[in-house]
């Protein structure tokens, strides 16, 4: 069904994503790309504003609830990706699997087959097996008494605020995605996402504005890598939107295929950031494909 490979796109995307906006960040500061990335990818739906009229002063309220809630969230994910492995992100950002069933479950009343309920455990237990290889080497970071870190890899060391970001940048997102699949029923995909960007635009510039933050505007324009972004966005959110849109298309069998960009990440993080334990990384993230797999096959 096409819906499934759109959100199989979707999840790619994301994978790539994740990697693009920690290589942004080398060069400019989270809000500079955070602005910027949002900014330019308004611009590119800007064409499609003719056909975005039309939508009820009800669901415009509930579009700029969900653009709040996606304002948060990346300050969330911006601030766990720029200070831990990108690998590592990975499979934390994995926990939205929990967050978006259960909300798919409750919210929207879906039902889950059985191949679905052993997809969603196998999903949780790649996650889980990762959390227990590190548990001897302890996850968050440990101090003495002096405050330096008794280790002697930090880079692998992530403290429990950065964790928390980003756990509650998954929980916000599944709230997002939840919202996502009842807007696509009221509008078209064209619509959610132009009134969806510019209120995220929006919401940038207020925060920038009442916090007097310096955005260096030409620095993060010349940043080649907010562009990439930014085009990989609004693609993946255009696919995303239009599966939404499908009446056979399921908020929590969505979600276990957006997982798919796990592995991009997890690569990412042996290829491009030099990152350690990626074997043990991938046998995580290979129990987690087979739960999609039986989830998606055998629904």
């Amino acid at each position: 069904m096409l819906w499934i490979w759109l959100v199989l796109l979707y999840g790619v995307l994301k994978g790539a994503r994740e990697i693009t906006k920690k290589k942004s960040m080398e060069k400019n500061t989270i809000l500079e790309v955070l602005f910027v990335y949002t900014l330019l990818s308004f611009l590119m739906v800007v064409p499609g504003a003719p056909k975005v009229g039309g939508v009820p002063w009800q669901d415009m309220v509930w579009i700029a609830v969900k653009s709040f809630v996606i304002f948060v969230a990346w300050i969330f994910s911006f601030k766990a990706i720029k200070k831990m492995p990108i690998s590592l992100y990975g499979l934390l950002d994995l926990s939205r699997v929990i967050f978006s069933t259960l909300m798919g479950v409750i919210f929207l009343k879906e039902a889950m087959s059985f191949w679905q309920t052993v997809g969603l455990v196998l999903v949780c237990a790649g996650l889980l097996l990762y959390r227990y290889q590190t548990g001897g080497k302890r996850l968050f970071a440990k101090k003495n008494a002096d405050g330096e870190l008794l280790t002697k890899e930090p880079s692998e060391r992530v403290g429990f605020k950065i964790v928390c970001f980003a756990l509650l940048s998954c929980l916000l997102n599944g709230v997002s995605g939840t919202m996502d699949k009842v807007l696509m029923q009221r509008m078209t995909s064209t619509q959610l996402q132009f009134w969806y960007m510019l209120f995220l635009v929006l919401f940038y510039l207020i925060y920038i504005i009442i916090t007097k933050t310096k955005i260096r505007l030409l620095s993060a324009l010349k940043n080649y890598w907010i562009w990439i972004l930014s085009i990989m966005f609004v693609i993946g959110d255009k696919a995303l939107f239009i599966a939404n849109q499908s009446p056979d298309s399921k908020v929590t069998i969505m979600t276990l295929l957006k997982q798919a960009g796990c592995i991009v990440t997890i690569l990412a993080g042996k290829f491009i950031f030099k990152e350690k334990n990626i074997g043990y990384k991938l046998f995580c993230a290979g129990v987690i494909i087979v739960g999609i797999v039986l989830s998606v096959a055998m629904k």
